[in-house]
């Protein structure tokens, strides 16, 4: 496609502070280029979400999205199942959706020239609907279990700052561990009681900065991957997290691995997280929804 116009949506926060200026690297590209550009950047999600919408209303060849896995979160509610395609500058410290479409992670004006190309991919979105029927769309993936109940954890906590604060939250959690209790739903099929330690519902393969959870895990498919612990072991599961970036976990006999177009999932008390960000609270019901999106990719 021919990309004239772009809105450049910035999270001024993303990768501790370095969007901004990744984002002036990629606007200066975009008009060296011969591009239109209108700059937003909202004073607080609900605020940046505003203005995606007027900005969108307006009309716009794309709307690139500077920063990482959390904002582009934000853009999906208002592109999802539409039409106007979306373009990534990744500056953010997990970049899990640029990683997943092979995009310049370290070069602003390599990840413009992406956009300015007009190459677009078609892909799935993951859709959650909480019991209220409020709906929270996904790229990448879904999480419930031992990793909300860090990122819980993480959220309450007000020291320390940065990554470690989440690795106090994870030893903290990892005193507590247990098996939880799980009733999961796949597609028409019956309700299953299992005792889990987490589930991850993948759209594509990775969270958390290159985990690969989800290793099987296609975009463009139809279907989430999902990948289910079983143990409550410590040790097995300290011992697991170097495999998880390898994605050969799942050959672990303590793993179990499915794919469904929709599953139903609840366990009493659990919160799910998706692009690493608070979802909703269990239950749900997460499913794929085929070409919901149209993404600028190489």
């Amino acid at each position: 496609m021919s990309i004239g116009h772009v809105t450049v949506l910035t999270n001024p926060l993303s990768g501790h502070g370095n969007a901004p200026h990744a984002a002036e690297r990629a606007v200066a590209r975009f008009q060296r280029q011969g591009l239109d550009v209108c700059a937003i950047v909202g004073t607080d999600a609900e605020h940046a979400r505003r203005l995606v919408r007027d900005a969108l209303d307006t009309g716009t060849d794309a709307l690139v999205v500077v920063g990482g896995d959390g904002v582009i979160s934000l853009a999906l509610q208002e592109l999802a199942q539409g039409s106007v395609p979306l373009g990534i500058v990744p500056a953010g410290t997990g970049n899990d959706h640029a990683r997943e479409f092979r995009l310049p992670t370290s070069d602003p004006e390599a990840a413009a020239d992406v956009i300015v190309a007009g190459h677009t991919e078609t892909i799935d979105l993951g859709r959650i609907v909480d019991g209220a029927g409020d709906v929270k769309w996904f790229g990448t993936v879904m999480a419930a279990g031992f990793d909300s109940l860090v990122s819980d954890r993480t959220n309450r906590m007000s020291w320390p700052h940065g990554r470690m604060r989440y690795n106090v939250a994870m030893v903290a959690e990892l005193s507590k561990l247990r098996l939880l209790p799980f009733r999961l739903a796949f597609d028409d099929g019956p309700e299953v009681t299992t005792a889990l330690t987490l589930a991850a519902f993948g759209n594509t393969r990775s969270y958390g900065g290159g985990m690969l959870i989800c290793p099987g895990a296609d975009h463009a498919d139809g279907l989430l991957d999902i990948t289910m612990a079983h143990s409550a072991s410590r040790t097995k599961l300290i011992r697991l997290f170097p495999t998880v970036f390898k994605g050969t976990h799942v050959n672990l006999p303590e793993i179990t691995t499915k794919r469904a177009a929709t599953v139903h999932v609840d366990c009493p008390g659990i919160n799910a997280y998706a692009d690493g960000d608070f979802a909703a609270a269990l239950p749900v019901t997460v499913s794929a929804v085929p070409q919901a999106l149209r993404i600028l990719v190489p």
